[in-house]
């Protein structure tokens, strides 16, 4: 794992996208402070770009030093959490402008998942990711089942977990600063 994990770096650090195992789905990702490898990863899925990304982190110092101020209750939410859960966050910092939303906000996952987290960990940024589909076509459930387009449109795919099977999507929950809850995704 170690050896990919460093060829992933590479590619990264050269503002390269690449297809990676989460702990969700397969997902197209980027440097998320990288705003010219954001763009690499809207014109390959065909997205438009008021169409939020969302991004990886790998624990909650992390978090915190991408979002301007975390509502105490999140944490609460991703101790507890039964499966992945996405946090959409109010005013997020030191990320590159075209992976905000229109409304200035974030969606940030706590990534557990030992080959993504120990990418971001050695990244020492968080990473974008986006489901490995153009947009508009169904998510794959599986590597097996991820487009030639898409495999032949990013740098570097992930040599590793490729005949595991996908999980679903994360949880999507948005928390607003001024105590608001949304669930967008159960």
């Amino acid at each position: 794992m170690i050896e990919e994990i460093n060829k992933v770096l590479g590619v990264l650090k050269k503002g390269g996208i690449i297809l990676y195992p989460t702990d969700t789905v397969w997902g197209i990702g980027c440097d998320a402070t990288n705003a010219d490898a954001i763009d690499k990863i809207y014109a390959l899925k065909r997205r438009q770009e008021s169409k939020a990304l969302i991004c990886l982190v790998s624990d909650f110092k992390m978090l915190n030093q991408y979002v301007e101020e975390v509502p105490e209750v999140a944490y609460d939410i991703l101790k507890y959490a039964a499966k992945p859960t996405t946090i959409v966050y109010d005013q997020p910092i030191r990320v590159a402008e075209n992976v905000v939303a229109d409304d200035n906000t974030l969606g940030i996952r706590v990534c557990k998942e030992a080959f993504c987290n120990k990418l971001i960990r050695k990244l020492k940024r968080p990473l974008v990711s986006t489901s490995a589909n153009v947009s508009g076509q169904p998510s794959p459930k599986s590597f097996q089942q991820i487009s030639p387009e898409i495999l032949e449109g990013v740098d570097y795919v992930v040599n590793l977990h490729q005949h595991k099977k996908n999980s679903s999507p994360s949880a999507i929950i948005k928390l607003s600063q001024d105590g608001k809850v949304k669930i967008i995704r159960k």
